[in-house]
């Protein structure tokens, strides 16, 4: 199997290689949630995007991945989120340059959301596909 010519293969997901091509990276991956009660729209409060084209997602779960909350509220009772944020990271740069401003901004956010809205967020750094 030949990649562009060269004789070496494509690049793929998880190639150990230096990436020759931009990359579609998770930068960060959690969940947010509230009391099914309250009537919140996230985009009130979160941005869609970021500079340099970065992505914020974020999707309403069916049911949590759990059952119980740490604090012991019942997941049932709560609307979760997953939630992702993701860049297409070029070559030259490193994927994770921009988790430390990228935790302080979107920790801002988070911050001016309604009482009763929780969330858990860690560093991804995983390609997308």
């Amino acid at each position: 199997m030949t990649g562009d010519g060269d004789g070496e293969r494509p690049e793929s997901i998880g190639d150990d290689r230096t990436p020759r091509t931009v990359r579609p990276i998770k930068l960060l991956q959690g969940y947010v949630w509230h009391p099914r009660e309250l009537d919140i729209d996230l985009g009130d409060f979160l941005p869609s995007r970021l500079d340099p084209d970065v992505h914020v997602l974020w999707d309403v779960m069916p049911s949590a991945p759990f059952t119980f909350f740490d604090d012991g509220t019942l997941a049932a009772t709560q609307r979760v989120y997953q939630f992702t944020v993701m860049r297409f990271v070029p070559p030259e740069e490193e994927p994770g340059a921009l988790l430390p401003w990228l935790a302080e901004t979107l920790q801002a956010s988070l911050e001016t959301t309604p009482e009763g809205v929780g969330w858990q967020v860690m560093d991804d750094l995983r390609e997308v596909g």
